[in-house]
């Protein structure tokens, strides 16, 4: 995909895989400080924290469970961390003028497209993500210009948003954003090395899988719930509300939630006729990726990530950090 986008004429072409290192970083780091207001006031209506890089069910809260808005990682998704990092950052970095790069996504979700027009992601003071191509368009583009797509050279991501872990390569299928949350928080909660990095507690194509992961430094295990497909989610949210208003509290400290079945895999700008053994398959693929072909598994060993908190961001859910790279939600009407 690097070299195809070269021989389209795009100047610069970073991964987003990148942004998703960045993502865990933040979210990581949000669900740390949730778990200790939690420890230190015996105040639990901040947990369970929710993932949010699926923009189409981000939606489907807004408008079906806005009760639980306040739930959600404020953690903007990878794609629009990246859109606000290409015209802050980079451009600084570089010493460009802003005002003149155009940031274009290359995404398997037809929602990223709405996401990306929602008007509050300027947080760079322009639109952060100008345009957003389905994997599906992409692949009519190389087909126009005539690309030998199987037989290019493998190329790397430019600098300084290319680098990204097996954490980062994972959040493409469902339960991949909680394993690659977990390697990190782990490690981050309680200061040891993570002895076994994947974490096959959370994988696989049930609709709605949970699991209890014991993490030193914390007097309780954490309780995990993965789904995918909204009718799962829903399932999930629907146990979640009703333990909240009878107990006041859930049995889950960290939710992952996808609307596509498989996760990204599966998204609706992926190529057509995909099933879920198919995804399932797609899956498989980024786990040996993460497994075998990357020399780092875990987000916060992202050496550019790393680079970006020290010349820019400072430390990870800082002032900085919270202005680009976290969003609100918006309560939407049933009806």
């Amino acid at each position: 995909m690097h070299a195809a986008l070269k021989r389209l004429d795009f100047d610069k072409v970073f991964d987003t895989n990148f942004s998703a290192d960045l993502t865990i970083m933040e979210e990581g780091t949000e669900l740390i400080h949730r778990v200790k207001h939690a420890l230190d006031t015996g105040d639990m209506s901040k947990l369970p924290i929710i993932t949010s890089c699926s923009p189409g069910w981000i939606k489907f809260l807004e408008t079906y469970y806005p009760i639980l808005i306040n739930n959600v990682s404020t953690a903007k998704s990878p794609q629009q961390m990246f859109g606000a990092l290409s015209k802050t950052y980079y451009a600084k970095k570089e010493g460009i003028d802003p005002a003149s790069i155009v940031s274009v996504s290359i995404m398997p979700c037809t929602a990223k497209k709405f996401e990306a027009q929602r008007p509050e992601m300027n947080a760079s003071g322009y639109r952060d993500v100008d345009y957003v191509l389905t994997t599906r368009e992409f692949a009519n583009m190389i087909k126009v210009a005539g690309i030998d797509f199987p037989n290019l050279p493998d190329v790397s991501a430019d600098a300084p948003m290319g680098e990204y872990t097996g954490a980062g390569t994972i959040f493409g299928a469902t339960g991949g954003v909680m394993e690659a949350a977990l390697r990190t928080g782990y490690e981050l909660i309680s200061g040891q090395t993570l002895p076994k990095v994947d974490l096959t507690e959370v994988r696989g194509m049930e609709g709605v899988r949970d699991a209890e992961i014991a993490i030193p430094g914390l007097p309780f295990p954490v309780k995990v719930a993965v789904a995918h497909g909204l009718g799962n989610a829903r399932k999930v949210l629907d146990k979640v509300v009703e333990q909240i208003e009878k107990d006041g509290k859930s049995e889950y400290h960290f939710i992952e939630i996808m609307a596509c079945p498989g996760g990204c895999v599966g998204g609706g700008g992926q190529p057509y006729g995909s099933t879920l053994a198919v995804r399932a398959k797609r899956a498989e693929g980024l786990y040996k990726e993460d497994a075998e072909m990357l020399e780092h598994r875990k987000s916060h060993e992202n050496e550019q990530v790393k680079e970006l908190y020290r010349e820019f961001l400072g430390e990870p859910y800082s002032e900085k950090s919270h202005h680009l790279l976290h969003t609100n939600y918006v309560k939407r009407s049933k009806y």
